[in-house]
């Protein structure tokens, strides 16, 4: 029994920002093979989405551009971490469009995604991420700045 509790323990000390980080990876690698697959075949992507998508409301031609820009312009940025909790949001739409209208049958797929999607958007990239790094830089500037200099938005609310 403490064994498993030290387990646990050093379980529970694993760094988030390495899940993070490979949450974005793999969804963001998800989304952009299917990004690249659909400009390698355009013709059968038109017909993927004339004949078996079928959503409603939409031309299925402008639906093939929208989700081909999508997914080869949003998972860089979640890649490399890089405006992360807004890149998040399309790609959540996209789920969420897929699983109601094109594949329901498809749920847990869509679960993994959604909860990486959401555990990044909650939670934040991580470390491992430019928005870390911008965020880390502002704050060391913002330190470095006189208090003399610093404009009334940048000094600590009152109590």
């Amino acid at each position: 029994m403490i064994q498993l509790s030290r387990l646990r323990e050093r379980l529970e000390r694993f760094p988030l920002s390495f899940l993070q980080l490979a949450m974005r990876l793999g969804v963001g690698a998800v989304f952009f093979r299917s990004g690249l697959l659909k400009i390698d075949s355009w013709e059968f992507t038109i017909q993927l989405f004339r004949d078996e998508y079928k959503l409603p409301f939409i031309d299925p031609v402008l639906a093939a551009h929208a989700a081909a820009t999508v997914e080869l312009g949003i998972p860089p940025l979640l890649i490399v971490g890089l405006a992360t909790r807004f890149a998040t949001l399309p790609l959540l739409g996209m789920i969420v469009v897929i699983q109601t209208l094109v594949y329901p049958n498809a749920w847990s797929d869509h679960l993994m995604w959604a909860a990486a999607l959401l555990l990044i958007l909650t939670r934040g990239p991580g470390v491992f991420s430019l928005d870390h790094l911008i965020i880390r830089t502002q704050a060391a500037r913002r330190r470095a700045q006189p208090d003399d200099a610093r404009t009334p938005t940048d000094l600590p609310a009152g109590p």
